[in-house]
C-alpha cells in the first residue's frame, strides 16, 4: 500500500496505455470483462479516488454513496448513459468521456452495415454456410443498390458528420435532422441538407441514426415514425439502444413495412429482442462499431489523459479534456 491516489479500471484493457498512471497513482485493473452488481460495483468506488469504467457499469447515487474519495468516473466511451451525471454533480464527481477519437471508426462501421444490409450480406453469408447456392439463379438474393439513392442521417454530431463525408463517394444526397441546423459552412462540407423530422423519415432510402441516448430521445425512431418511412427503406443504428423501439422496429420488419435493418446496439442489451433473431431482413452486430485496435487504444489513452488532468498531471494538467460536468471543476 501506498499514500498515492487509486485507480480502479473495470475492465482489461492496453496495459502499456494504462501504465501511465503507475507513477502517481496505485492501480487496479480487473483482468476478466464481466458486469458487477450494483453492490459489488459500490463496494470497488468506496475505496477509490478515480475509476475508469465501461458501458457495462452503470453509476447512479448508490453506487457513489460511500465513495468519500472519489474525484472522477472516466467512461470508456462518447455516450454516458450509463452514469447519473445529475448525481455525480451533486456528489462533486467529474465525468469524463472519449469523444472524437472514435469519430471515424464508427462511421466506417455505420457504412459496413449500410452496405451489408443493402446487399443482404449476412442473411446470403448464413445460407452458403448452410450449404446452398443460389448464386446461379439469376433472381437470387438480389438486394439494392446504394449510388445515388437518398442518405438521412438523424443526429449530425461529429459522427453524423463524418458519415456524411463518406456519402460524397456513393453519389448520395444527404439529408439530416437535429434539433438546429448545422452552421451553413458544415452543410457545404458534409454536402447536407437540413429537413424536419417528418421529411427525413419520408425521404430517406437509408437512414442512420447517430444521435444521444436521452430521455428526449427515447424511442425517437418507434411505430410512428416507422410508419412515415418508404416500405424500400433501411435503417442503420450505431449509436444507443432504445433510440429504436426494437419491438416496433421488428413487427415492421416481419411484416415488410420496412426493407431491412442493421443493427449495433439495442434495447436492454445484452438482451435482444427475440423477433429480431428470426427475421432475415436484420444485420445484427454487439455494440462493436468502435471496436479497433487502433480506435479503442485512442480510447484508453483519453480515458487516462482525463484522469491524470484532474490530478495535475500530463499535459492537460488542470484541464482535463473531456469533462461532460465542468461545473464541478
Amino acid at each position: 500500500m501506498t499514500d498515492k491516489p487509486r485507480v480502479w479500471v473495470s475492465r482489461p484493457t492496453f496495459p502499456g496505455v494504462i501504465a501511465r498512471l503507475e507513477p502517481h497513482f496505485e492501480v487496479t485493473v480487473e483482468d476478466t470483462e464481466r458486469k458487477l452488481g450494483p453492490s459489488e460495483l459500490a463496494a470497488r468506488l468506496a475505496r477509490q479516488d478515480a475509476v475508469i469504467v465501461g458501458l457495462k457499469d452503470r453509476i447512479g447515487a448508490a453506487e457513489v454513496g460511500a465513495a468519500e474519495r472519489l474525484r472522477i468516473v472516466a467512461n470508456l466511451a462518447v455516450g454516458y448513459d450509463n452514469i447519473d451525471v445529475d448525481a455525480m454533480s451533486a456528489a462533486g464527481i467529474a465525468v469524463s468521456n472519449t469523444a472524437d477519437v472514435l469519430n471515424e471508426s464508427v462511421a466506417d462501421y455505420a457504412w459496413a452495415l449500410l452496405l451489408g444490409a443493402a446487399r443482404r450480406m449476412t442473411a446470403a453469408e448464413r445460407w452458403l454456410r448452410a450449404g446452398h447456392w443460389h448464386a446461379t439463379e439469376f433472381k437470387a438474393w438480389l438486394g439494392s443498390d446504394v449510388r445515388g439513392r437518398t442518405l438521412g442521417i438523424l443526429g449530425m454530431g461529429r459522427i453524423g458528420q463524418a458519415i456524411a463525408h463518406r456519402a460524397v463517394g456513393f453519389g448520395m444526397p444527404v439529408i439530416y435532422h437535429n434539433r438546429s441546423p448545422l452552421p451553413e459552412a458544415v452543410e457545404r462540407a458534409c454536402h447536407a441538407r437540413h429537413v424536419d423530422k417528418a421529411q427525413l423519415l419520408g425521404e430517406s432510402d437509408f437512414l442512420v441514426l447517430a444521435l444521444p441516448l436521452t430521455p428526449r430521445t427515447r424511442h425517437a425512431v418507434g411505430a410512428p415514425e416507422l410508419a412515415l418511412m418508404k416500405p424500400t427503406a433501411l435503417l442503420i443504428n450505431i449509436a444507443r439502444g432504445g433510440i429504436v423501439d426494437d419491438a416496433a422496429l421488428a413487427a415492421a420488419l416481419r411484416d415488410r413495412r420496412l426493407a431491412g435493418a442493421a443493427l449495433d446496439v439495442f434495447e436492454g442489451e445484452p438482451k435482444l429482442h427475440p423477433a429480431l433473431l428470426t427475421l432475415d431482413n436484420v444485420v445484427l452486430s454487439p455494440h462493436i462499431a468502435s471496436a479497433t485496435t487502433e480506435t479503442r487504444r485512442a480510447m484508453t489513452s483519453v480515458a487516462v489523459d482525463n484522469v491524470l488532468a484532474l490530478f495535475g498531471h500530463g499535459p492537460h494538467a488542470g484541464r482535463p479534456p473531456n469533462i461532460v460536468n465542468p461545473n464541478v471543476l
